[in-house]
C-alpha cells in the first residue's frame, strides 16, 4: 500500500533558468518596501531553501552569498548580515535535503521553520554588533510566515517540472 501523502507523478529535471528567475523574483519581491511590517517572508531565505532542498546539487553556498549581497545592498543593509544567514541556510538546507523531502509538505516547514529562525538570529546579531537596537520579538514572525507558506510556494515552484499526466502502454513507468 503507497503512502496517500505522496504524488505518483515523476518529477523532470530541473531547469536551471527557472531556478534563478524564482530566485530573482524573490529578490524584487524582497525590494519591495514593506517598512517594519511583521510577519512579511524573507522571499529569497525561503525560494532559496526551497531550491537548497529540492536541488542540493545545483543550488548551495555561492548561490546563497551572491543573493545575501545583492540583498544587503537593495537593502540598504549592514554588508553581509543577509550572506552570511543565506549560507549558512543553504548550507543546512542542503545537509538536511534527503530527510526533508520524505515527509509530507506541513512536516517539511516543521523542519525548515528552525533554519528560518537561525538565518534571522544570525542577521539580528550582526545587526546588534553593528549598533542597531533590538528590533522586538515581532521580527521573527516572518520565519513563521515563511514556514506557513512553505508548502504552497514550493509546490509553486515545482509546477514547471511535472510530467504530464498521460499515459503511455509502452513505457513500464
Amino acid at each position: 500500500m503507497q503512502p496517500t501523502h505522496r504524488s505518483r507523478r515523476i518529477l523532470l529535471p530541473v531547469k536551471l533558468w527557472f531556478v534563478y528567475l524564482s530566485l530573482f523574483v524573490a529578490l524584487g519581491l524582497e525590494y519591495i518596501p514593506t517598512g517594519r511590517m511583521p510577519g512579511v517572508p524573507d522571499w529569497v531565505a525561503m525560494v532559496l531553501a526551497v531550491w537548497c532542498v529540492r536541488e542540493p546539487l545545483h543550488i548551495g553556498m555561492g548561490v546563497g552569498f551572491v543573493f545575501g549581497l545583492l540583498v544587503d545592498v537593495g537593502l540598504g543593509a549592514a554588508m553581509g548580515q543577509h550572506a552570511l544567514a543565506y549560507v549558512v541556510l543553504a548550507y543546512l538546507c542542503n545537509n538536511i535535503s534527503r530527510r526533508v523531502l520524505w515527509f509530507p509538505g506541513w512536516q517539511q516547514a516543521l523542519h525548515v521553520l528552525p533554519l528560518l529562525l537561525l538565518a534571522q538570529g544570525l542577521m539580528m546579531i550582526v545587526r546588534l554588533l553593528a549598533g542597531a537596537e533590538f528590533p522586538g520579538w515581532s521580527y521573527f514572525l516572518s520565519s513563521f510566515t515563511g514556514a506557513l507558506l512553505w508548502w504552497p510556494v514550493s509546490l509553486l515552484l515545482l509546477l514547471p517540472q511535472y510530467q504530464p499526466v498521460e499515459r503511455d502502454d509502452n513505457r513500464p513507468i
